[in-house]
Parts: structure tokens; C-alpha cells; sequence
């Protein structure tokens, strides 16, 4: 028999940086159990924020899947800004190339809804243009 699902909650945290708090206090589970899990799970991945899924079940245990970077974060290190521009079809706040456009939608292709490696790159061009990222020689 399987377990009931209680919820699914979904959050993000630094790679290897997850602490007990209000942001997990909410979510009824066991936090520092969570916590070591997500944090040796993730450790290698840097200075990462790291989206997680975390299904909870009736009886408070707890499975989670870690999701890739989001690209907003990438394209923020690649184009080296703080964040992205408040008007970004008037202002550029940064520029990125097609290649590592391609590298970003390459990583994030499991993810996403895109079934290869362009229709994930026009996504990512997507959120880039949302930000006001240029990408330089994209014309996707």
C-alpha cells in the first residue's frame, strides 16, 4: 500500500545551505533531518540556488527531488549583474552570447517543457528578454 501525499511544497535554498526556519517550519516535516539530507545531496554544486520539490506524506515523512538552477540565476552570472533591468524593453542590463545561451538551455533542458536543445534555448531567450539580457547574435 502506498503512502498518502499530504502535500507537495516547493522551495529553493543555497546549494549545501539549507537550515531549519520559517520556511520549512511551515511545512511539517522533520527540518534538521531535511536539512542533512538536502544539504549532502547538494553540497557539490557550488554557490547554487537550488529549486527542491519536497513531497510530504500523512505520516510526516518526507521524498525530494532537486531541480536544476534557474535560469534567471544563470543569466544573471553570465551576463555579471545583480539583477535583472525594471524596464527591460527600454534598458539592458546585461548581454550574454549564443553560447552560452546554448550552455544554459543545455543544462536546464531536463527541466523544462522543451523536447531539445532550441526549443530550451527560445525559453531561456525568453526569460532573458524579461529581464532586459541581450543576447548577443540570437535571433530566435
Amino acid at each position: 500500500m502506498s503512502k498518502r501525499v499530504a502535500r507537495v511544497v516547493k522551495l529553493q535554498f543555497p546549494a549545501g545551505g539549507a537550515k531549519p526556519g520559517p520556511a520549512l517550519a511551515g511545512v511539517g516535516i522533520n527540518m534538521p533531518q531535511f536539512c542533512t539530507s538536502f544539504n549532502d545531496a547538494t553540497r557539490e554544486r557550488g554557490n547554487d540556488v537550488v529549486p527542491v520539490e519536497i513531497t510530504v506524506y500523512e505520516d510526516k515523512s518526507f521524498t525530494f527531488v532537486t531541480k536544476t538552477t534557474p535560469a534567471a540565476v544563470m543569466l544573471k552570472r553570465y551576463a555579471g549583474v545583480q539583477s535583472g533591468s525594471g524596464t527591460p524593453n527600454k534598458t539592458v542590463a546585461g548581454t550574454v552570447t549564443v553560447d552560452q545561451l546554448r550552455e544554459i538551455a543545455e543544462y536546464k533542458l531536463k527541466d523544462l517543457n522543451a523536447n531539445d536543445v532550441d526549443a530550451a534555448m527560445r525559453i531561456v531567450a525568453g526569460t532573458a528578454r524579461n529581464m532586459g539580457i541581450k543576447i548577443e547574435g540570437y535571433e530566435g
